[in-house]
């Protein structure tokens, strides 16, 4: 089973999630229209150094793909992986791209 399979968008909670080991790890998100504004992901001390906040990330631009929302990545996180990932681009809104200085 990979990491990804096992990530899941809690829309009652606005956040994806990653559970391992009693823990959780979590991208937390705000919908509004057609714009996913990612605001924090956390991954607790016990689950950091796998890879966990990366798969956080490509599950919520997965997500936010398929159902056709622009992205604004107010996250480090987020912000940082999208930056340097060309290929995800043509997802942000105008907000998001001025964040990311694009």
């Amino acid at each position: 089973m990979t990491l990804s399979s096992t990530i899941h968008d809690n829309p009652a909670k606005h956040r994806f999630e990653y559970e391992s080991q009693g823990e959780r790890a979590v991208a937390i998100y705000s919908l509004e229209g057609d714009v996913i504004t990612f605001i924090h992901t956390l991954v607790p001390e016990a689950l950091q150094g796998q890879g966990i906040a990366k798969q956080l990330v490509l599950a919520g631009l997965a997500s936010a793909r398929e159902r056709g929302l622009r992205v604004i990545a107010q996250c480090p996180v987020f912000a940082a992986y999208m930056r340097s990932h060309p290929e995800t681009h043509d997802l942000l809104a105008d907000e998001g791209r001025r964040l990311l200085g694009l």
